[in-house]
C-alpha cells in the first residue's frame, strides 16, 4: 500500500512546520530537542516536553500579551500537570498561570489594507473589508457596546448568519472582555432559547433575514418571541436585509447595524488585557440527548490551540486566502475566524451549499483563488453523487489544500478528491469538537495522505486509544482518549458551580482520563481512523463495529444518497442481542428491490465483514440531522426504541423523525 499524495520537497522546506522544528531544534540540550527532525519525531517531544512546547508554540505565533498580572510574582506555564478533571483555580490544570491578553487584539494586529473578509452568498460576492476597515468596524461596534454599559464578563450573543458583521461583532464583545456565543439563524425559538435562555445576554446581535436555497427567510418574528422570553437581554442591534424596513427596530428598544456605535463618537479601540483563562466563547453540545450543554472556552486557550493548528498543522500563512464552509452555530465558525490572527483573508459563504444550477462552492473557489478550502465529509459525498468534477470546470490552481471534518471521510471521498478535484493538492481530515473547539486528530503539511486515514494527532494532545480495560492500544479500534491536560479544555460549564456536569461529560469512565466519545484507531502509519461515535457503536453478537465502516461501503453505490445505521435490541432465546439495521435515501425515483437490499449487503460483507451485513435494510424519504448537518444517529435509535427525543428543537428537519416511528418492518 503507497500513499494516495506525498509533499514535495518544496513543500516541505516551505513549510510552517519545517520552521517551527528548526525552532525547537535550536534549544538544543536545553530543551532536549536534539532528536526532533520530523513530524512524529516532534509529536513525541511535544507530549513529554509539554510546557516547553506551548511556550515555543508561544513565541512562534507572536501571541499579544499585556502587562502581567501584578499579583502574581512569577508567570508559569501549567500549574496542576497531573490533573484532568474540572480545573481549579488552584489545583488546575490551569495555563500560563500570570499572563493576561486579549483575544480580539490577537486577532486584529493586522491593520493594513489586504484583505480581511470577503463574504459570499448564493448570488456571489458581496462584502470585501481591508484589514484597516475591519479595525474601523470593530472600534465602532465596540464603542456602541460601552455605550449600553457592557463590561467583562457580560453575554453578548449572536443569532446570524455567516456574515462580517457577525465577526465584527464578536471582535467588538471581546475586545471587551465580554463573552460571545452565536447560534445560526436556521434555529427554531425553542432551540435558540435552550442556549441563549441559559447564559442571559445583555446585548443580542440578530439578522433580519437570510438566503438559502433561493429564499429570503425572514427572522423578525422569532426575534421578538426571543426578546420577549428572555427578558435580560437589554439591547438588540439588527443587520438589515437589503431593501429592509429601515429604523424598524428603533421604535423598539433597539437600533440598527448602521447607526449602532455612531452616536458614541469616533473613540479608540482599547482592548482590556485579561487572564489567560478569562471566558471567551460559550459553545454549545448539540442537545439531541436533553438540554444542551454551555461549554466555556477560555481566550487564551482558544487563540493558542488554534495558532498551532492554523500555524503548524494546516499551513496557514499571511498570503492565503482561506474558506470553511460552516455556519455560526459550529465551532468551524471560530476556527476558521482565527485564521485573521495569521494575516491571512477568510472568506465566508452564507446559503446552501449545493445549488442546482450552478456549483457555487467550486466557483468561489476559482473566483477568490482559494488555497485552503474546508468542508465536511458528507458535503464531498454529496458533491461526488452530484457528479461534480471540477479538475474538468474549474481554474484551481491556487488550492494548496483540502480539509474536512463533522464526520469521518470515506475512504472513495479521498479517491474522488484526487481523481475529480485535484491530484496535487493535500487533502488533510481533522476530528476533533466543539467541546475542545480544536482538534485531537489534524493535518501535516510535511507528511503524506494515507487513503481513508487522518494524518497524524494533534501536537502537544496525549491522544490515545484504550481498550474495555483502560490499557493503550494501537492497531485495534478502541475509545479515543486524551491522558493528559491541554489548554482548550473548557474552563467551566455555564451553572456548573460544582463541576459535576463537565465531570460526568468527559471522565466517568476513565478517571482523570478525557474520553472524548469517539471510536477510533491508531494505524501503523502513525495516523487515525476514526469509526463514529463510541455511544453509537453497534454490538451484533457482541462484536463492535463503528457506525463509519459501513457508510464508507453503502454510499459508494451510485443509487444511495445517504444511509443512517443503528442498532435495534432484541430478545432471543439466548438473551439479549442487537441487529443492525440500516436506513437509505435513495437517488430520486428510485426503490430499494431486492436485488438492490442484496447488492448493499454483497458490498457490506465483502468489504468488511459477516458482522457488519444489516439484518434489515430500509428505504427512508428523509434523515434526520442536526442543525450543524450530522446525522443524529441517537435520535433514529430512540424513535425505533419507542423513546422520546428529548430535544427535537436541536435538529434541522424534526419531521424526519416521523418516518422512523413505528415501523412494520421492525416489529419481527
Amino acid at each position: 500500500m503507497e500513499p494516495i499524495w506525498t509533499p514535495s520537497a518544496e513543500r516541505i522546506a516551505r513549510a510552517n512546520l519545517t520552521r517551527f522544528i528548526d525552532q525547537v531544534r535550536a534549544l538544543g540540550a536545553d530543551g532536549r530537542a536534539e532528536s526532533v527532525h520530523d513530524f512524529e519525531s516532534l509529536y513525541e517531544w511535544s507530549i513529554r516536553n509539554v510546557e516547553l512546547f506551548w511556550l515555543e508554540v508561544r513565541r512562534f505565533g507572536g501571541i499579544v500579551t499585556g502587562p502581567p498580572d501584578p499579583d502574581i510574582a512569577c508567570e508559569r506555564v501549567l500549574v496542576g500537570r497531573d490533573r484532568m478533571a474540572p480545573p481549579d483555580p488552584v489545583l488546575g490544570p490551569n495555563w500560563f498561570v500570570g499572563t493576561r491578553l486579549n483575544f480580539a487584539e490577537n486577532l486584529l494586529r493586522y491593520r493594513d489594507d489586504r484583505e480581511a473578509i470577503v463574504s459570499w452568498n448564493e448570488l456571489g460576492a458581496q462584502t470585501r473589508l481591508t484589514y484597516a476597515q475591519l479595525y474601523d468596524e470593530v472600534t465602532r461596534i465596540a464603542g456602541g457596546l460601552r455605550s449600553l454599559g457592557v463590561e467583562a464578563g457580560d453575554r453578548v450573543a449572536g443569532f446570524m448568519p455567516n456574515v462580517p458583521e457577525t465577526v465584527i461583532a464578536m471582535l467588538a464583545a471581546t475586545s471587551i472582555g465580554a463573552i460571545w456565543s452565536s447560534c445560526s439563524p436556521d434555529f427554531g425559538v425553542s432551540g435558540v432559547l435552550d442556549r441563549f435562555g441559559q447564559i442571559k445576554p445583555k446585548v443580542l446581535f440578530c439578522a433580519e433575514a437570510y438566503r438559502y436555497a433561493g429564499r429570503d427567510i425572514d427572522c423578525l418574528e422569532r426575534i421578538a418571541e426571543i426578546i420577549t422570553r428572555i427578558p435580560e437581554i437589554e439591547h438588540v442591534v439588527i443587520v438589515p436585509h437589503p431593501d429592509s424596513l429601515a429604523g424598524f427596530w428603533s421604535n423598539r428598544g433597539g437600533s440598527s447595524w448602521p447607526e449602532f456605535g455612531r452616536s458614541a463618537g469616533r473613540q479608540e479601540l482599547t482592548f482590556e488585557h485579561l487572564p489567560f483563562n478569562h471566558p471567551l466563547y460559550i459553545m454549545y453540545s448539540s442537545g439531541t440527548t436533553g438540554l444542551p450543554k454551555c461549554m466555556v472556552h477560555g481566550a487564551g486557550g482558544t487563540l493558542i490551540q488554534h495558532l498551532k493548528e492554523l500555524g503548524l498543522h494546516t499551513d496557514v500563512k499571511r498570503d492565503d486566502r482561506v474558506f470553511y464552509f460552516t455556519t455560526c452555530g459550529w465551532m468551524m465558525w471560530n476556527w476558521l475566524v482565527s485564521c485573521l490572527s495569521l494575516g491571512a483573508t477568510i472568506v465566508l459563504y452564507d446559503g446552501a451549499p449545493l445549488i442546482r444550477d450552478r456549483p457555487i462552492l467550486w466557483d468561489m473557489a476559482e473566483a477568490e483563488r482559494i488555497t485552503i478550502f474546508g468542508t465536511s465529509a458528507k458535503w464531498l459525498a454529496l458533491a461526488e453523487k452530484a457528479g461534480l468534477k471540477p479538475r474538468e470546470t474549474h481554474d484551481l490552481s491556487a488550492l494548496d489544500a483540502i480539509l474536512s471534518t463533522g464526520s469521518p471521510l470515506a475512504a472513495h471521498s479521498f479517491d474522488y478528491v484526487y481523481r475529480d478535484v485535484k491530484t496535487d493538492v493535500r487533502l488533510s481530515s481533522i476530528s476533533g469538537g466543539t467541546d475542545i473547539i480544536s482538534c485531537f486528530a489534524g493535518g501535516n503539511p510535511t507528511g503524506p495522505v494515507w487513503r481513508g486515514e487522518l494524518q497524524g494527532r494533534a501536537l502537544g494532545m496525549r491522544v490515545e486509544i484504550f481498550d474495555e480495560n483502560g490499557d493503550s492500544i494501537v492497531e485495534k479500534p478502541g475509545e479515543l482518549v486524551c491522558t493528559a491536560p491541554f489548554p482548550s479544555m473548557p474552563v467551566a460549564f455555564w451553572n456548573d458551580p460544582d463541576g459535576a456536569k463537565y465531570r460526568a461529560a468527559y471522565f466517568e469512565q476513565y478517571p482523570n482520563v478525557w474520553r472524548h466519545g469517539d471510536w477510533a484507531e491508531l494505524t501503523s502509519h502513525k495516523g487515525m481512523i476514526i469509526y463514529g461515535r463510541s455511544d453509537a457503536t453497534l454490538n451484533p453478537g457482541g462484536v463492535r463495529i463503528g457506525t463509519a465502516e459501513i457508510y464508507r461501503q453503502v454510499e459508494q453505490l451510485p443509487e444511495v444518497v445517504e444511509s443512517v445505521v443503528i442498532g435495534q435490541d432484541m430478545k432471543n432465546d439466548g438473551g439479549d442481542d442487537v441487529r443492525i439495521v440500516l436506513f437509505v435515501r435513495l437517488a430520486e425515483g428510485l426503490a430499494l428491490t431486492d436485488a438492490l437490499r442484496d447488492e448493499i449487503r454483497a458490498q457490506i460483507r465483502n468489504n468488511t465483514s459477516p458482522h457488519h451485513v444489516p439484518k434489515k435494510i430500509i428505504q427512508v424519504a428523509d434523515i434526520p440531522r442536526t442543525i450543524s448537518g450530522k446525522i443524529t444517529e441517537l435520535a433514529v435509535r430512540d424513535v425505533v426504541h419507542g423513546r422520546p427525543v428529548k430535544n427535537v428543537d436541536a435538529l434541522a428537519n424534526p419531521a424526519a423523525l416521523d418516518l422512523f416511528r413505528d415501523l412494520p418492518d421492525l416489529a419481527s
